[in-house]
């Protein structure tokens, strides 16, 4: 316990400066702001932003970057309460009960239900980061090559199975972007790979390239030709403070889904979004008035926005600890994290303690800030949610190019992110879920060279992976998890869980 307290003073040191709040603050703005207008969302904000990362220090960047993204599923419950548009995937189930309590002039009370409940699990699920941090790090400590190359394949596999739609699909994104990875310059031959004789590709494909097109340009693309429809905007909030009986009957379902989140959110793929429908379900089993949802429950506002608030923070668990990335976003703060010569996994407490608690730190501070800003600007945000897309869009995409531009000064790396863009505007077309491509393209050269020097230490011989216990438990897992996708009712509750249409 002490050496929490002490890991933890080590954080306050360095999130409470007034540089670091100022850059919380705008995390956490910006994340609201993302979240409350639909079809924008965190992963193509932050791919947006990586470039303005370069000029910060990596404290300040990354407690921006994360500010962003618990955040912004904040705002994604304004949007799905007063438009029935989810801001954000997570938000998706809020919109059930969210805009029926709307639309019976309570939209202010289930405003505040989700904000009080979404601070609550913010709050809870930081401190379980930060108590899982050091026994888990001095875990991590004990890995060799073997095991993060099986551990790896593992968090690709359930990538995959927890993926969004068609599991072939998945597989067939996690395996281009395994190739992606692959292009450039071999480190140990010096030999180039899928370059096609072209220089630019010697030092591989940018990461904030491809993130910036399939994320940013190519979501843009899609969201304009979409015809956003306003007509079912809420504009009469009201208070919003519950009433004694919305605090009675949203107290329980609070507190499952912050305690269900935070277990739910280091599972890869989407953490925050299988939680949100996981609580909406458990919410609905156990109400004696099952009925009422879907009709104005207070509760199915309340569970699922604890529970995906508490996720998405519990997600930083596997990124700060081991390196390894849950999802998209977090693929994005790996690569912020290489963008300033740190690399990921757990010496990052001891050689940055620094950056790995005041990331933690920032994160109370952030959902304070976010309480405060939430309820009192309701009227904002409902402004907000009339500007015209056809106004905000070319803005964005005209910063997209602008940031790309200013990486490397290179007219090359803008034409690639517009070329990717359009193939992530085809995936969206063919239904591919893009998060997989991103978590192959991070972990690919990670898994090659955690293959290789496996493979050297023991002389070429593959059994090392099996022979090593830490190694063999993982890879039973991941063919545990590749055995789920084989039983009939997994398929079944994994396609409902998912239909987000």
């Amino acid at each position: 316990m002490e050496d929490l307290v002490s890991h933890l003073a080590v954080g306050v040191d360095a999130a409470v400066t007034w540089q670091n709040l100022l850059y919380c603050f705008v995390g956490v703005l910006l994340g609201t702001l993302v979240g409350v207008l639909p079809g924008l969302g965190p992963v193509a904000t932050i791919a947006m932003l990586l470039p303005v990362t370069y000029g910060l220090p990596p404290v300040s960047a990354l407690i921006m970057l994360s500010g962003i993204y618990y955040g912004a599923q904040y705002g994604g419950s304004t949007a799905a309460i007063l438009v029935n548009l989810p801001g954000e995937s997570s938000s998706v189930v809020t919109c059930l009960d969210g805009h029926a309590l709307a639309k019976k002039g309570r939209a202010g009370a289930a405003l505040g239900i989700a904000a009080i409940g979404s601070f609550f699990a913010g709050t809870v699920s930081t401190l379980v980061v930060a108590a899982a941090a050091v026994p888990l790090a001095a875990f991590a400590l004990k890995f060799g090559p073997a095991e993060y190359f099986s551990l790896m394949l593992l968090g690709l596999i359930a990538a995959v199975v927890l993926a969004q739609g068609d599991v072939l699909k998945a597989i067939a994104m996690t395996l281009l972007g395994l190739l992606l990875g692959l292009v450039g310059v071999d480190v140990n031959s010096g030999d180039e790979r899928f370059t096609f004789g072209i220089p630019e590709l010697a030092e591989g494909i940018s990461f904030v390239v491809i993130s910036m097109g399939i994320f940013g340009i190519g979501e843009i693309i899609a969201n304009l030709e979409r015809d956003h429809h306003r007509t079912q905007i809420v504009e009469r909030v009201g208070s919003v403070l519950p009433t004694r009986e919305d605090y009675r009957r949203a107290w329980k379902p609070v507190v499952r889904g912050s305690a269900l989140g935070s277990i739910m959110g280091v599972l890869p793929g989407g953490g925050a979004m299988l939680s949100s429908f996981a609580s909406y379900m458990l919410e609905k089993r156990l109400s004696k008035h099952p009925e009422e949802f879907g009709k104005g429950a207070i509760e199915g506002v309340a569970g699922p926005e604890s529970a995906n608030n508490a996720g998405a923070q519990t997600s930083f668990i596997p990124l700060l600890v081991m390196g390894l990335p849950s999802n998209a976003v977090m693929a994005l703060m790996i690569g912020a994290m290489m963008i300033h010569g740190i690399v990921p996994g757990p010496q990052v407490m001891t050689e940055r303690p620094d950056l790995f608690w005041g990331v933690i730190v920032s994160m109370w501070i952030g959902n304070i800030l976010l309480l405060l800003l939430n309820l009192p600007l309701v009227g904002i945000w409902v402004r907000l949610l009339s500007i015209p897309y056809r106004i905000l869009y070319p803005a964005i995409l005209l910063f997209c190019c602008i940031g790309v531009f200013s990486v490397n000064n290179s007219l090359f790396d803008v034409l690639l992110a517009v070329g990717f863009g359009l193939l992530g505007y085809l995936f969206i077309k063919l239904r591919c879920e893009p998060a997989p491509l991103l978590l192959g393209f991070v972990l690919g050269p990670l898994m090659e060279e955690n293959l290789r020097r496996a493979m050297l230490l023991s002389r070429g011989d593959p059994t090392v992976f099996f022979t090593r216990p830490i190694s063999a438990s993982l890879l039973i897992f991941a063919v545990l998890l590749l055995a789920l996708l084989a039983l009939p009712h997994f398929r079944s509750t994994r396609k409902v869980a998912f239909a987000e249409d």
